[in-house]
């Protein structure tokens, strides 16, 4: 069986002139089409001290490691682990995507699958950090994040894995398979990061990890849970595993197309005074959706149907959202869904009806600007949620509408990315929330040369 990734010792072994192997960090090899447990091995890349100049040429950039407020180690995950599962293939000694041209870049898969897309868009950012200055890509890239090549140089260690994509394309067993290729992903990268220094030094805390999906990285997720986290809620994570406090959370990825400042329709333009469409019937704090459904499903001014993506379900949404006043973001089978941010990119101001949801960069954003927050119990009551909206002056909306066209630019995923857009507002999270990993580290570090005394 092929391993797709050996060590050292292997590497060894191959001549030097080897196209599929190179003095650098080790790249990823062809693999087998019929990927059971252990086909998939990591090894470790060579880690080496600064050389004479290095830090002084990284410097010297315009985006350079001091001027960066996160100076972000990548490792050199197999392309299995990332842009493989995109049908990219390493050629030659390249181990990453030329991404010098944002169209030739590999495309993410679209429908649903975009929603929980986030380890796509940082990677691809990520990777542009290290183009020259004049390229067209990073011509207005911000500097939140760059990337340094020397573990020693770096303040955060980020895991390429696309976890998300892994769920959703791999969790299902595939012939002559007795464990999902998503699993054996995972067990493989536990057993990588337990080798590598960088993790054991720190047990793992200045890394990053980006299971957006609620149900990605399930299998790995505990014995990772010492690393930040990038998620889309809490929902289905004990809080010994996740939680605000190490944690970072990003929007979804919209589904719906944004709005132009001047396509927005006003008051007036939106006759359906409150929007939703999707599953109805949900488990645990979801149930307030089917009783909000007997409640408004025979109101003239409201829409409340069974919705999906099938049948034409995004373009109705679309037409529906930009026509509402108010878009209903109820809480499902997890506190939140990408409903919310197809709103929010709508122009429709959000209902927020989840008592359990936390928003993404909530610590720079007041939703309170732009969303109305309804309490589940207080949503129930029959006439509650009506009386509510209804009281809600055109003046007041209007403020809210404007305020969201001013906020919609942060919940954008784009390549490249832009200043204030969604890359670089979880970037700048992760930045946020390392400060305080710093602190723990450093002072853990304080009596480092007693310990052996």
């Amino acid at each position: 069986m092929t391993p797709a990734f050996t060590g050292l010792e292997d590497r060894q072994r191959h001549p030097a002139g080897d196209p599929a192997w190179t003095s650098a960090a080790p790249q990823a090899v062809p693999v087998t089409s019929n990927v059971t447990a252990g086909s998939v091995k990591l090894g470790d890349p060579v880690l080496r001290e600064p050389l004479a100049g290095e830090a002084e040429r990284e410097r010297s950039e315009r985006c350079d490691a001091d001027s960066a407020a996160l100076r972000v180690y990548m490792y050199d995950l197999p392309a299995e682990f990332h842009f493989g599962m995109l049908g990219w293939e390493r050629k030659g000694k390249l181990a990453w995507p030329d991404v010098r041209d944002a169209h030739a870049a590999p495309h993410y898969p679209g429908g649903l699958n975009l929603q929980h897309s986030v380890a796509y868009w940082l990677t691809l950012d990520i990777l542009s950090s290290a183009l020259p200055p004049g390229s067209d890509v990073v011509r207005d890239r911000p500097c939140v994040a760059v990337r340094v090549t020397n573990a020693s140089l770096a303040n955060v260690f980020f895991v390429p894995f696309f976890a998300s994509l892994s769920y959703n394309r791999h969790s299902k067993l595939r012939r002559g398979e007795r464990v999902s290729r998503n699993r054996v992903l995972q067990a493989e990268l536990v057993k990588y990061l337990m080798r590598k220094e960088e993790w054991r030094r720190w047990g793992g805390k200045n890394h990053l990890i980006v299971p957006h999906h609620p149900n990605s990285l399930m299998e790995a997720r505990k014995k990772l849970s010492a690393a930040m986290f990038v998620l889309s809620d809490f929902g289905r994570y004990s809080p010994d595993v996740a939680n605000l406090k190490k944690d970072v959370i990003a929007p979804y990825k919209h589904v719906l197309r944004s709005l132009g400042d001047g396509d927005s329709p006003s008051f007036e333009q939106r006759p359906i005074l409150a929007y939703f469409q999707g599953a109805i019937h949900r488990k645990a704090g979801g149930k307030v959706r089917q009783k909000l459904y007997h409640l408004l499903k025979d109101e003239r001014d409201v829409h409340f149907t069974y919705g999906s993506v099938r049948q034409n379900g995004i373009r109705r949404a679309t037409a529906g959202m930009s026509t509402s006043k108010f878009c209903l973001n109820i809480a499902g089978d997890t506190p939140s869904s990408n409903r919310l941010f197809d709103a929010i990119v709508s122009h429709c101001v959000p209902v927020i009806i989840s008592d359990d949801i936390e928003l993404p960069f909530e610590d720079m954003l007041d939703y309170s600007e732009f969303c109305v927050f309804v309490r589940s119990a207080d949503a129930a009551k029959k006439g509650f949620l009506l009386r509510l909206l209804r009281g809600i002056s055109r003046e007041e909306w209007t403020k809210m509408w404007m305020r969201l066209k001013k906020v919609t630019h942060h919940f954008e995923y784009q390549y490249p990315s832009r200043s204030g857009d969604a890359v670089q507002m979880t970037w700048s999270a992760v930045a946020r929330k390392m400060h305080s990993v710093q602190l723990q580290l450093h002072k853990r570090a304080r009596f480092h040369r007693t310990v052996s005394v």
